[in-house]
């Protein structure tokens, strides 16, 4: 819904087909809406999972990548769990991956995030990797599933749609990409709730001014000839990568000489996280 206001299966999604309907609305809008997606079983495994992570993991939560004022957050995800395999290798998700990038595309990183209750800081307006689509076309796709609501007060993700086509980043534009913009609008939903967003349209979180935490896990995706955000191959263990099915080992682009050349010099790379 928009509101105006501020473990080694064989993947089948060769053969998944989009309607028509979601295909304009993810090449038109730039984002599409599954609500209701993710199963109950589905749910409580990744909100669970990511809960002992979280207290695993203590301080070093999210060291992997780069951290965020006023925010929580897991990576490199895909190492600690087969839900997260599973999540990053949904069909239809990878369809619709599929329908932003084209066939040739990989995981780029896996995160949770989860906003702290009562503050005040929002993400400026971005583009993914600080990017805009090339002569080959979009670049970079985010699946965010919705663990929690996502409501007008709870820091929801906002939008301005169809800026994806802009041709402009927006801080090239706006004097303050971090202010409220006249256009945006925001992705409301239930938990369980999946949103798949060409991020190449401008985009950021907002406030959570409600006393709980509001939690997300965000599966980022690619095109083969760009730099992963976090390198799989460098982050998840021997053991892990050994026991990866080859689709799964081609997602995350575990066996391709090109990306080991990208992304041993380029990963890490955030549309506003500096």
């Amino acid at each position: 819904m928009i509101s105006d206001k501020h473990n080694g299966q064989k993947m089948k999604h060769e053969n998944f087909e989009l309607t028509d309907a979601e295909k304009r609305q993810l090449d038109e809008e730039g984002f599409l809406v599954l609500e209701d997606y993710a199963s109950p079983e589905m749910l409580s495994a990744l909100r669970g999972r990511i809960a002992e992570l979280f207290v695993e993991q203590g301080e070093r939560a999210g060291s992997e990548f780069k951290q965020e004022p006023d925010t929580d957050r897991l990576a490199n995800l895909v190492n600690h769990g087969g839900v997260f395999e599973r999540a990053i290798a949904e069909p239809k998700l990878l369809a619709c991956v599929r329908q932003v990038l084209g066939d040739e595309f990989k995981l780029s990183s896996l995160n949770a995030r989860s906003t702290r209750p009562n503050t005040s800081t929002v993400q400026p307006l971005h583009c993914d990797t600080g990017a805009l689509p090339d002569e080959r076309g979009n670049t970079v796709c985010n699946v965010i599933w919705m663990l929690d609501d996502f409501t007008e007060e709870n820091g929801a993700t906002r939008l301005v749609l169809g800026t994806h086509r802009a041709g402009k980043l927006p801080q090239e534009v706006l004097v303050d990409p971090a202010a409220p913009h006249p256009d945006e609008k925001l992705v409301l939903g239930k938990a369980g709730t999946v949103v798949v967003m060409n991020t190449h349209l401008w985009h950021g979180g907002t406030a959570n001014r409600t006393d709980k935490p509001r939690l997300a896990l965000h599966s980022f995706y690619c095109r083969r000839d760009q730099p992963q955000q976090q390198y799989q191959k460098q982050l998840l263990s021997r053991e892990v990568q050994q026991r990866l099915g080859e689709d799964l080992r081609r997602l995350l682009a575990l066996d391709d000489p090109l990306n080991d050349k990208l992304s041993s010099q380029f990963s890490g790379r955030s549309g506003f996280m500096k």
